[in-house]
């Protein structure tokens, strides 16, 4: 029959060691609660690819801890998970980080520590710590870059002008090839390009406009080219002025 009173001494030896870790640091004891634990959440986050990874695979974790940092760092705490003695101490993997940030990135591999928080507390400031702090300033700077590509990186569909039609080249995109196709764009096999006819610029002018909102709402810009000498799209073109006037009463 289960025990419902928790084992505490993880959470006591979590505790002590979140007060000489360098820093700011508080511990949580997560117990088994009554035998439906469902630790998930967390070792699912453990940042690891060595023996804490490995311990994980093979037994179930009945209860740990978390040590978080002021700015956000977490540490993951549990028994042996097996025979020996000590505590597993692993990093645990910023939530709020996209997967790509983690690509390239080595995962900086938990300790196992001896029972003594002062002894162990030397162990992950020297040891894990160090790599902990390198890959989470990985992770964060490939985050930044991810997040700033759309802006500097933005795709882009260029229009341009064809005698009186407009061409696209065929996009790999299935929804840019509705979208152009949802306001008149026609496929031209032969040129392998959607073209829009320029039987009627009006038409063809709201067309473009069209086009181009609905490429905006899937962040895509569109680049219109065209001669400089080309009338709008939508105005008539200005006629040329007519040759002077020749007055009959012009002396010699």
């Amino acid at each position: 029959m289960h025990d419902p009173t928790p084992d505490t001494s993880l959470g006591s030896f979590a505790a002590v060691l979140a007060g000489e870790l360098p820093g700011a640091w508080t511990s949580t004891y997560h117990p088994d609660r009554g035998g439906n634990n469902d630790h998930s959440a967390l070792t699912d986050r453990v940042w690891d690819m060595n023996d804490v990874a490995d311990a994980l695979a093979k037994h179930t974790v009945d209860h740990c801890a978390v040590l978080t940092r002021d700015d956000g760092t977490r540490l993951f705490v549990a028994d042996p998970l097996g025979h020996g003695e000590g505590y597993l101490i692993a990093a645990i993997a910023p939530d709020d980080a996209p997967s790509e940030a983690f690509h390239g990135v080595r995962e900086p591999d938990g300790i196992a520590a001896v029972a003594d928080p002062f002894s162990a507390a030397e162990d992950v400031t020297h040891d894990l710590l160090p790599r902990y702090d390198k890959a989470l300033a990985q992770v964060r700077g490939n985050a930044a870059r991810l997040a700033a590509r759309p802006a500097a990186e933005q795709e882009r569909l260029v229009m341009t002008w064809s005698g009186e039609a407009i061409v696209v080249d065929k996009p790999d995109r299935a929804d840019v090839t509705q979208a152009l196709t949802d306001h008149g764009f026609v496929f031209a096999p032969d040129r392998n390009v959607f073209e829009l006819s320029g039987d009627d610029t009006a038409h063809q002018a709201a067309s473009v406009r069209a086009t181009g909102d609905r490429l905006s709402e899937l962040g895509i810009d569109t680049v219109l080219r065209h001669p400089q000498t080309r009338p709008a799209l939508g105005t008539a073109p200005i006629p040329p002025p007519g040759p002077p006037a020749t007055s009959p009463h012009r002396g010699r």
